[in-house]
């Protein structure tokens, strides 16, 4: 292989790309899961110094809890439902479902236009083309050279 030669880039089947790039996702899913449960943690700690060390919003309670307790809560709501999408309906709801419901509506609609074109056809058909005699065997070859 000489200096100059352009390198030539190995080729991945289909099948092999589509489990890198699903493999891919799912890491990328579950790093920003991660993110936010340590985004989590800080933000809890940093609303109980506010409120507790700080005494910002300490007269402010809600049903007879401090306002950050409610907060964390919601926090904590907020990141269950991450996980779960992460961790439970990402089985369910993966690359394969998502194929099988795609044929499945590509299918019903071209079902639908068949029997919208069935339809049409019965309602408006098109008038019968009339077939003019074939004069091929009379007719003279016609020269591509020459002027129309």
């Amino acid at each position: 292989m000489s200096i100059f030669s352009k390198k030539t880039q190995p080729t991945i089947d289909p099948e092999q790309r589509a489990l890198i790039e699903n493999a891919q996702t799912r890491v990328r899913q579950k790093k920003k899961l991660y993110r936010h449960f340590v985004l989590f943690l800080a933000g809890a700690i940093l609303l109980i110094v506010i409120n507790e060390l700080l005494g910002i919003g300490k007269e402010f309670k809600i049903f007879g809890k401090d306002w950050f307790i409610w907060a964390i809560l919601l926090w904590i709501f907020f990141f269950l439902v991450h996980g779960i999408n992460v961790f439970v309906l990402n089985r369910f709801m993966n690359k394969e479902w998502e194929e099988k419901q795609m044929n499945k509506l590509v299918k019903k609609q071209q079902d639908r236009i068949a029997e919208l074109e069935e339809k049409v056809a019965v309602a408006h058909p098109l008038p019968e083309k009339k077939t003019l005699p074939d004069t091929s065997e009379t007719a003279t070859p016609i020269d591509p050279n020459t002027p129309l």
